[in-house]
């Protein structure tokens, strides 16, 4: 396959950035987009110039460290697909493919393809966790939890932390990460005694770190590698008023 990559080189947030053009010929339908990046970054440093930076760890869709908009969609035009989950099957021989970093306020671009997510990690910092003292693993039926309790925890648990949700909201809004983050813990017993602090923490620091508000789009859910339901930031409303009143 033969496949021209438009990317984003930027060499620092104080910096102009523009799209810079490249042609792989030698790109396989079985290689990752991640490994297409890999080849182009070969030939880059073959000819004595800088690789393109971007994001990238486990290459399993777990880690959440991978993220680019490909085509103007986050990690690319298949549904529940992290970027390093997507594979060249998916395009064709002589595809023009435009590549770009998350692009939102919240997240300041370091270099190329590559953005400050660390405003994820202080929302999940301001209260994203069991800090009360809740015992050693107990017997696994002597605190029994309704099965469609757990079972809706598990989902909102597998959250990455990818930021998709972010680069695709019109409003750069973080509520569908915030949301699950709240929403799994609050379905569990061991959520229970944080639990009006920990919405009312966790939504505050959202809005300090400069995300967009939540105006039902549901492109977050649309982009979510995921598939987690937009019905999260329905429930952290609801979690919300209720620690007020």
């Amino acid at each position: 396959m033969k496949l021209t990559l438009k990317i984003w080189r930027q060499a620092s947030l104080d910096v102009t950035g523009q799209f810079c053009q490249y042609t792989v010929e030698q790109a396989h339908p079985d290689m990752s987009f991640l490994e297409l990046l890999d080849v182009l970054n070969e030939q880059l440093i073959a000819q004595d110039q800088l690789p393109v930076e971007f994001d990238h760890d486990c290459r399993e869709g777990i880690c959440g460290s991978c993220g680019l908009m490909i085509n103007g969609q986050a990690h690319g035009s298949q549904t529940k697909t992290a970027t390093c989950q997507l594979y060249l099957r998916h395009f064709q021989d002589g595809d023009i493919i435009t590549v770009e970093p998350w692009r939102a306020r919240a997240f300041p671009v370091i270099k190329d393809l590559v953005v400050d997510r660390s405003a994820l990690d202080r929302i999940m910092a301001a209260g994203g966790y069991v800090s009360v003292k809740t015992g050693s693993a107990a017997e696994a039926n002597s605190l029994p939890i309704p099965k469609a309790n757990a079972d809706l925890a598990f989902d909102y648990a597998t959250c990455i932390g990818c930021g998709a949700c972010v680069a695709a909201c019109p409003n750069a809004s973080a509520s569908l990460f915030t949301a699950a983050k709240i929403a799994h813990l609050s379905l569990l017993p061991q959520g229970q005694v944080e639990r009006q602090q920990r919405v009312q923490a966790m939504t505050e620091q959202m809005a300090t770190e400069d995300f967009g508000d939540c105006s039902n789009h549901a492109e977050c859910e649309a982009v979510c590698p995921q598939g987690i339901s937009i019905d999260a930031i329905a429930r952290m409303r609801r979690e919300y008023v209720k620690a007020f009143f």
